[in-house]
């Protein structure tokens, strides 16, 4: 049935339009973009696991893993087992910076494709690796697929997605990494039960499966009316709308995205005018909250739990039952945030999470530093362990419907069309430096650190979670091409938007004044 909705914000029009079958199934397959990330998220932490893996390409951490009175915080410090965890996220921001180019000239759609094709590649030649060269040279082309992926897929979804339910249409994308995640742990927990080595290659091999997904999704999919519009192609745009809308009255929002593409073709270089006083506000929410996302310490648990469960005394098996059941809770409360995020917005979802990760990883922390100490020996007992376990599960759940999805919501529907693909280029980019950053750097940190690694986490959650306070406005319900207006009406950031920017009339700014 027709609807329209009701925006928080003074000045911003409405739309009336159907929810389509066109609209949910191309949101559907579009959002299979993050099937490959996730993917890797979930297979590269169990397969660093593996003791015929650790055997084949890192024999001196398998020594470490297998000495009887090894410190337990320092068991898998290697900076070259890092680096193969690690270069993926290189690539990855390296990548993201070149889609932003190839989103725009060429449509969103295209970014994806390339995206699967790539990541693809490398999965063939991980999972066919007879050297550590062949492991990285795939895990860097698992990495530009990463790039592109991560680059589009966001942006394809704020776009098709209507303004109402835009945050829901738009989590997909994290529904689909989690989704990603919990698929990979499921055959990493199989394939580790296999004797030589044919069950890390078939972890590392099936990632083809989900880049296959994209690359056919890819090829189906229409573009967004916004990307016809900017390529110039206005007419397929106005019929694509009608379809996606489910009406013929598309005509103001058709406009408003006519408008758009004209102010974006004044943009001649969008990397050099996203540095604007006017884009302010999105350039620093592009960079922020990608930044803060990382060290919430999310990917300590994601890429690395196995890992992490084996340092606290956890076997091989059980460590990757107990990564597996992680990864469900956080796909299961990742649908919280699609069904709540349009209806109580996106910043009681930022700050409610924000504080249950901080309350659990300070829990975690002083638990496991009850149990290990500073010296990292002793042995963690079974109703300790489940406790640290439950921690962690309160801890996923927080995330996962808060700045999971959120992280990649956001940054995707703030920014105006002339910067957008700069813009989601640049906050993949930050994400992507800063996920290699902690995976570099988390087990030299872990084995140094120790238990106060989880305080260090703790301190940037509760930062995070003032600025989400005091820095971000509502986005919920508003058109993605009349977010000016979001960052105008702001206690800080309206000072750096132009009236020109949002069309705000003198008696709209005399009121407003009042």
């Amino acid at each position: 049935m027709a609807g329209g909705f009701v925006s928080q914000t003074p000045g911003v029009r409405n739309y009336n339009y159907k929810l389509t079958p066109k609209v949910f199934i191309t949101c559907f397959i579009g959002a299979f973009g993050g099937l490959i990330f996730g993917y890797d998220l979930g297979i590269s932490g169990g397969v660093t696991s593996m003791e015929p893996f650790l055997k084949e390409f890192f024999p001196h951490v398998y020594k470490k893993m297998k000495s009887a009175h090894e410190n337990e915080y320092c068991r898998f410090d290697s900076e070259l087992l890092t680096l193969f965890t690690s270069s993926l996220y290189l690539a990855a921001l390296v990548s993201s910076l070149f889609a932003s180019t190839i989103t725009r000239i060429f449509g969103r759609k295209w970014s994806m494709f390339l995206g699967g094709f790539t990541f693809f590649v490398g999965s063939a030649f991980n999972g066919f690796a007879q050297n550590i060269a062949m492991l990285l040279i795939g895990r860097i082309l698992l990495g530009f697929g990463v790039g592109f992926a991560n680059q589009s897929v966001p942006v394809y979804l704020s776009e098709m997605a209507p303004p109402n339910l835009r945050g829901a249409f738009n989590n997909g994308f994290q529904v689909a990494i989690i989704f990603g995640i919990v698929v990979a742990t499921i055959i990493n927990y199989f394939t580790a039960q296999m004797k030589g080595n044919i069950g890390w290659r078939i972890s590392l091999g099936l990632a083809c499966v989900p880049a296959m997904m994209i690359m056919f999704g890819a090829l189906i999919l229409p573009d967004t009316p916004n990307s016809l519009i900017e390529r110039g192609f206005a007419e397929e745009a106005k019929e694509m709308l009608r379809s996606l809308r489910g009406t013929d009255e598309v005509e103001e929002e058709f406009q408003d995205l006519i408008d758009a593409s004209e102010e974006s073709k004044q943009v001649k270089h969008p990397w050099k005018n996203i540095l604007l006083p006017r884009y302010r506000p999105q350039l620093i929410m592009t960079c922020a909250i990608p930044f803060f996302q990382q060290l919430t310490g999310i990917n300590v648990i994601t890429f690395y739990a196995p890992v992490l469960f084996q340092t606290l005394g956890f076997g091989s098996k059980a460590s990757l039952l107990s990564a597996m059941v992680t990864g469900i809770i956080e796909l299961l409360c990742t649908f919280v945030a699609v069904f709540t995020v349009d209806r109580f917005g996106r910043r009681v979802l930022f700050l409610q999470g924000g504080i249950q990760m901080l309350i659990s990883q300070i829990a975690i922390g002083i638990m496991i530093g009850v149990k290990f100490g500073t010296v990292g020996t002793g042995n963690i007992g079974k109703t300790d362990a489940n406790v640290i376990v439950a921690l962690i599960c309160i801890y996923v759940a927080g995330f996962a419907w808060s700045w999971g999805p959120l992280g990649w919501l956001v940054p995707s529907e703030i920014s105006p069309l002339e910067i957008r693909s700069a813009a989601q280029a640049i906050n993949v980019a930050v994400n992507m430096f800063f996920t290699f950053l902690v995976a570099q750097l988390f087990l030299t940190m872990l084995c140094h650190m120790k238990f106060g690694l989880f305080f260090f986490f703790a301190v940037f959650v509760f930062i995070m979670t003032i600025f989400i306070y005091l820095m971000l406005p509502e986005t919920k319900n508003v058109p993605i091409e009349e977010m000016n207006r979001v960052w105008k009406a702001h206690w800080f950031w309206g000072t750096f938007i132009p009236d020109e920017a949002v069309g705000v009339s003198a008696a709209e700014l005399q009121q407003k004044a009042v």
